[in-house]
């Protein structure tokens, strides 16, 4: 079963430093973080805020390839946790046949926002991050969780980075 989630915001992790997006599921209230690459967290906050560049970003070349192509971004899956590292799936329609690419979710969320898609999370997903926050082989975990949880709306500035 998938999870439709929203970008709930952009922050930066304290203890490492790291961007990380939080998804959020608006129907039970569940949030995701996930850790991604500074240039990935740029491309996504540039989206989230509107922000046009004078030259076309990666992820805006992408759209604009996959517009030429009469491609259409059906959704972006985020479908898989491995050793702590997320999975996505971008699902497209070209001239009516579906097509699946593996991504990686930050890639798939810099090109869902380009290209107005839902984002969605694979229930499985989400209790295998929830197994990871109470996993005692994470030292930090439950920290972070604590931290996650007293977070303030106002807490996810749009760039912290």
């Amino acid at each position: 079963m998938q999870i439709e989630m929203k970008i709930k915001g952009l922050m930066v992790d304290p203890s490492t430093n790291m961007p990380i997006v939080i998804l959020k599921d608006e129907v039970e209230d569940r949030m995701l973080p996930i850790w991604v690459g500074v240039f990935e967290a740029n491309a996504i906050a540039l989206r989230m805020e509107a922000i046009d560049t004078p030259r076309p970003m990666t992820h805006d070349l992408l759209r604009d390839l996959l517009e030429k192509l009469h491609a259409t971004v059906e959704k972006i899956v985020v479908n898989d946790l491995k050793d702590n590292t997320y999975f996505a799936h971008i699902h497209l329609l070209i001239n009516g046949e579906r097509h699946v690419l593996d991504s990686r979710p930050s890639d798939a969320i810099a090109l869902a926002l380009r290209a107005e898609a839902p984002i969605f999370v694979e229930q499985s997903v989400l209790e295998l991050a929830h197994t990871l926050d109470s996993d005692d082989e994470l030292p930090d975990s439950e920290r972070l969780r604590q931290w996650f949880e007293n977070l303030d709306p106002e807490d996810f500035s749009k760039y912290e980075m």
